[in-house]
């Protein structure tokens, strides 16, 4: 029987990624262990190594298509059939023994055999594709009986409402499988489109997002006599909101001139999404002010040398960042999250600050943990290590994952105040702009003086069901008494 190596739960709260690269081609012969894809999440780039060892029968993904946990990537011969052999042949080999009797598959209760899946009759067209429940083996990569796999395409839909015979395949036009991709194919169940009605336009007759996007808008309304539309299977995880307003049709932008189109990819997409939860359902405000920070500017040169002998680099975010443990825990609200369903607010006692990395593909957020336990020296050296693994692609998952506050410094490119975004689920963000030298005047109105300053502006944008204005002016005013005092920071934190 063939083997199915499918893409595994990798953690962290990710589903899903993007095959960037397909490193072999039906018919090669694979040991355990040697790279097969590589494939890219929002966290990394990753090689996935061959969990059997074998010939290689079908890949049913392409370079560019975006997989969900479960997904089968590569389809893999059964060592029998590897050598060329007739199909009744193999298939009396593995139901039979030598005299006519059930075989030890048959006696043990085992799936038939890839030749019995390929002769399996497919289903007549003609019905509505309305049963989520027969295409569970699509949405998870998997059979839908017991065990079955089929060799050309294992996410294959079926036409009928009906759940197919074990082992058989919807047919395209050609009496083969449709080809498309895996996210094409869910696409097509959510808009419920029959994919072997569509002409494909990619390569080789290959169906596109993009071609059943088109047939969506051709097709009728699907609701039943009541005006409901079919129940989706509860197991299957929705790939867009339900609640999200249905988004407006794009012009064509060629009628006005030249364009490109560039795909949106792994980092960016992800980043797309999750700024949109947060805009969604976060009602977030942000509160804009200026501190002083001349003394602590010059307490960093004085030191900066001795952090760089000891391989990190002590920066304004890094002081910042050691100054924050100490204000998150007389703040406690600002280092917590929302649970709505439990009507909570959830209070963290650990301080784990996410740091936002300017990256050649997009923004990425590292975590360093227990900022409050660790020495200056110590933190910025992990900082300094962490953005260079960072930028290089070789942080861990779980480097990227349990943040409880996250600060996002523009400085070193310029700015003053901006509005950054809460990462949900948390309920408060730190924008830093560039630090630069002011005239100030202090004093009154009757005894005053202009003094120059090295100011940072500072920009808290925070959850407002959890904190409010005041809150979030109290919070800016420790920080900003925190790093005016080089000596107090170190003294409290």
């Amino acid at each position: 029987m063939a083997r199915q190596f499918t893409f595994a739960d990798p953690g962290e709260g990710i589903h899903e990624a993007e095959v960037v690269e397909v490193n072999v081609s039906p018919g090669d012969h694979v040991e355990e262990g040697d790279p097969v894809l590589v494939v890219e999440t929002d966290k990394a780039e990753t090689e996935l190594p061959s969990p059997y060892t074998g010939q290689v029968q079908d890949i049913p993904v392409s370079e560019g298509d975006t997989v969900e946990v479960d997904d089968v990537l590569v389809v893999f011969a059964d060592d029998d059939d590897e050598a060329p052999a007739d199909g009744d042949e193999a298939t009396e080999r593995d139901t039979t023994d030598g005299d006519g009797e059930p075989g030890e598959m048959a006696e043990a209760g085992a799936a038939r055999t890839t030749a019995e899946a390929e002769d399996a009759p497919t289903e007549p067209e003609g019905t509505d594709e309305d049963d989520e429940d027969a295409e569970d083996d699509d949405e998870g990569g998997k059979a839908a009986a017991v065990g079955e796999l089929p060799t050309e395409e294992p996410h294959a839909e079926h036409p009928s409402d009906e759940r197919p015979e074990p082992g058989s395949e919807r047919a395209g036009s050609a009496g083969g499988p449709v080809p498309a991709s895996p996210a094409t194919r869910r696409l097509a169940r959510e808009r419920g489109i029959d994919l072997t009605r569509i002409e494909g336009s990619g390569p080789h007759g290959r169906v596109t997002s993009q071609d059943v996007e088109d047939a969506a808008e051709q097709e009728p309304d699907t609701r039943d006599d009541e005006g409901a539309r079919p129940q989706r299977d509860e197991g299957a995880r929705p790939q867009r909101d339900e609640r999200a307003p249905e988004r407006p049709e794009l012009p064509d932008f060629e009628q006005w001139g030249p364009i490109e189109r560039v795909r949106l990819r792994s980092i960016r997409r992800t980043t797309a999404r999750r700024v949109a939860v947060s805009w969604r359902e976060i009602p977030q405000v942000t509160h804009h002010d200026v501190v002083d920070v001349t003394a602590l500017e010059r307490w960093r040169r004085e030191h900066s040398a001795q952090v760089e002998d000891a391989g990190g680099e002590l920066s304004l975010m890094v002081l910042v960042t050691k100054a924050l443990a100490g204000v998150l825990s007389r703040h406690p609200r600002f280092n917590a999250s929302l649970d709505l369903d439990a009507e909570e607010i959830v209070l963290k006692h650990h301080y784990h600050i996410g740091l936002a990395v300017d990256t050649d593909d997009g923004l990425i957020v590292p975590v360093i943990r227990d900022v409050d336990r660790k020495p200056l020296i110590g933190l910025a050296t992990e900082i300094s290590g962490l953005i260079g693994r960072v930028r290089a692609r070789e942080v861990q998952g779980e480097e990227l994952t349990g943040g409880t506050f996250t600060v996002t410094n523009v400085g070193p490119l310029g700015g003053d105040g901006f509005t950054p975004l809460i990462r949900h689920p948390e309920v408060a963000i730190l924008g830093m702009g560039q630090a630069r030298l002011e005239q100030v005047v202090t004093g009154d109105l009757d005894a005053h003086r202009t003094v120059v300053q090295l100011r940072l502006p500072l920009s808290l944008t925070y959850d407002h069901r959890v904190v409010d204005g005041a809150d979030a002016a109290r919070f800016i005013g420790d920080l900003g008494s925190a790093i005016a005092d080089p000596g107090a920071l170190l003294l409290n934190t």
